[in-house]
């Protein structure tokens, strides 16, 4: 039992995330399919808590949540969130998906290779 604790701990520890990797991923994904277009940020931080912190890869306008382990190198990379695009202060869509196709386009209007 004391093993267990001590490794539980030290995984806490060494997770760069604000909680257990399992628990957070779970949790987002199930929250996630209570979303839509068109909420405002305030309603998606009451149905998925706040979005990831400090990370490099974070924008005012693409939020970014916990939902998958990649790497066991306790980081949270982009490769391992979810993405949440505002528009205007409104929900404009989420997933990996819809901001590849988004930045795609955003890409295509602005003449970017």
């Amino acid at each position: 039992m004391k093993k267990c604790l001590i490794l539980a701990v030290f995984t806490a520890v060494l997770c760069g995330c604000s909680s257990l990797p399992w628990v957070e991923s779970s949790r987002n994904l199930e929250n996630a399919d209570r979303l839509r277009v068109g909420m405002t940020k305030e309603q998606v931080v009451e149905i998925m808590g706040e979005p990831l912190k400090d990370e490099a890869y974070n924008q005012p306008d693409v939020w970014y949540y916990y939902i998958t382990t990649r790497w066991y190198d306790g980081l949270c990379t982009e490769d391992e969130c979810m993405p949440l695009v505002f528009r205007s202060g409104k929900l404009a869509g989420w997933g990996v998906e819809y901001y590849a196709r988004m930045r795609l386009l955003r890409d295509k209007d602005t003449g970017k290779q």
